[in-house]
């Protein structure tokens, strides 16, 4: 039974809503970057200024992502020192070069070069704005790169010995970064991101096409956010099925979990839904497919699954949030799918901007690619229970000698700080979004809106501009 007043229990209470704030900005931030360099070189390549505008569009709402994802990553390091001290230490040796390489080749490109992606245009002409764009885009990427070996050698470890004092060393440093679940959950990840920013992209252009279809920037925004789903969303899928089966090989209590088996079963069927007991050790009211399951995870009709029991209660994760932020996750990812499918076959008929339905339904998907997310992030942490580094060091283990009030107070004040920043900052954006993308003045293809009339770096990150003729009632 959980301990609620437990500092253990509250220190990951803590972390998992902190982190759930901020993973959502820097996957935003790695689509969005790569979608504002594809914008800004369709532009150069095609001296069409429609890209251009779309492009302003979408970096205002990308520079204040951007801003929010590094405050909020800021904050979750410091809970390593203060609640997490013995992980801390025990793992530096790995885990600290491999967040200081993210820094250094990551948090450095990105921030050298986003005043001039931002602010830049007309001082350093065309190309080079251009470079900048692309370098902050390649800079998110690497961001991912470090930031998934890093959660990956946790879920995987390879590559470490371990000192005298219990500190994981490296001993080689290729298998410590390019662990075995690693190439899988930055594939995963990466295609992730960019699904979340092709609906978020879908979602806004559609609620403008749906009040104005003949709005152009609007069509030219969904068109590309729907290609995106087309051919992103099942790549996602067999992306999702290799890194399945990378779990099962070596996190199988996790897939056990996932897939809500108890008993080691050859043949086992796919579970579709039901309600998983870990007093009970079954999944009451299961729906299931027989051997689907071992046809998904072993390409075998009659493969053989383990199931919980094969481990000790005090080494299962819990099975009830897998069981179900996993199917959260898939069924998402089936609707993206399908929404992929029903715009390529509007396409096909001539009709992608003449489909109100089709428009509704994308305004509603706008933020299932976050939701998808947050549920992947929550199966794969919770799925490593009881360790924070797998088979090696347990979270009880891992926690600061810390009472249970500190760290009470701390969360309950991030609670507070959280919501009331974040939640002014997704009142910005959603204001920033609900600005028709052709609402501003038409300029000259080299022209930026910081210098138009005047304005300031300031007053192109507003929500109002001296440039806004949004006419909406």
């Amino acid at each position: 039974m959980v301990e609620f007043f437990d500092a253990v229990f509250l220190a990951r209470v803590q972390f998992a809503f902190t982190i759930s704030f901020h993973i959502i900005f820097p996957a935003f931030s790695i689509g969005l970057a790569s979608y504002l360099a594809v914008l800004e070189g369709l532009w150069l390549w095609t001296g069409r200024e429609i890209y251009l505008q779309i492009f302003r569009y979408w970096i205002k709402i990308f520079a204040v992502v951007f801003g929010m994802g590094v405050v909020s990553g800021i904050v979750m390091s410091y809970q390593f020192g203060t609640n997490w001290s013995v992980f801390s230490d025990k793992t530096g040796p790995i885990l600290g070069p491999l967040m200081g390489y993210e820094v250094l080749s990551a948090f450095f490109l990105e921030a050298g070069f986003l005043g001039v992606m931002l602010f830049g245009m007309n001082k350093v002409g065309k190309r080079l704005h251009f470079f900048a764009t692309l370098m902050v885009a390649v800079g998110t990427l690497f961001s991912a790169f470090w930031i998934l070996s890093v959660n990956s050698w946790m879920q995987t470890p390879a590559g470490y010995g371990i000192n005298d004092v219990g500190q994981f060393i490296p001993v080689d440093w290729f298998a410590a970064v390019f662990n075995p679940s690693f190439p899988y959950r930055l594939v995963h990840m990466v295609l992730a991101a960019y699904l979340t920013t092709a609906f978020v992209v879908g979602g806004v252009s559609a609620w403008h096409l749906y009040r104005d279809s003949d709005n152009q920037p609007a069509r030219i925004m969904f068109s590309m956010a729907m290609w995106m789903a087309v051919i992103v969303a099942p790549i996602q899928i067999v992306a999702g099925d290799f890194h399945g089966l990378n779990t099962l090989e070596h996190q199988p209590a996790k897939i056990a979990a996932m897939e809500g088996h108890f008993e080691t079963r050859k043949g086992a069927p796919l579970i579709l839904f039901g309600i998983p007991s870990m007093e009970d050790e079954k999944v009451h009211y299961a729906l299931e497919i027989p051997k689907l399951g071992s046809l998904i995870l072993t390409h075998d009709l009659d493969g053989q699954i383990k199931g919980l029991k094969e481990w000790a209660k005090e080494d299962r994760p819990n099975v009830p949030i897998i069981f179900w932020s996993f199917r959260i996750m898939v069924g998402l990812g089936f609707l993206m799918v399908a929404l992929g499918a029903w715009s390529l076959l509007r396409r096909v008929q001539g009709k992608l901007y003449d489909t109100p339905w089709m428009f509704r339904i994308a305004i509603i998907m706008g933020p299932t690619g976050f939701i998808a997310l947050l549920a992947g992030w929550i199966t794969t942490e919770v799925g490593r229970q009881p360790y924070t580094v797998y088979g090696l060091l347990r979270t009880v283990d891992s926690a600061s000698p810390i009472d249970a009030p500190a760290v009470a107070i701390s969360l309950l004040a991030f609670i507070v700080v959280y919501f009331t920043v974040f939640g002014v900052g997704l009142v910005y954006i959603l204001r920033l979004m609900k600005r028709a993308p052709d609402s501003e003045v038409s300029e000259t293809i080299t022209e930026m809106p910081i210098r138009a009339a005047g304005m300031t770096p300031v007053a192109v990150l507003a929500p109002t501009s001296i440039q806004n003729t949004d006419n909406e009632e």
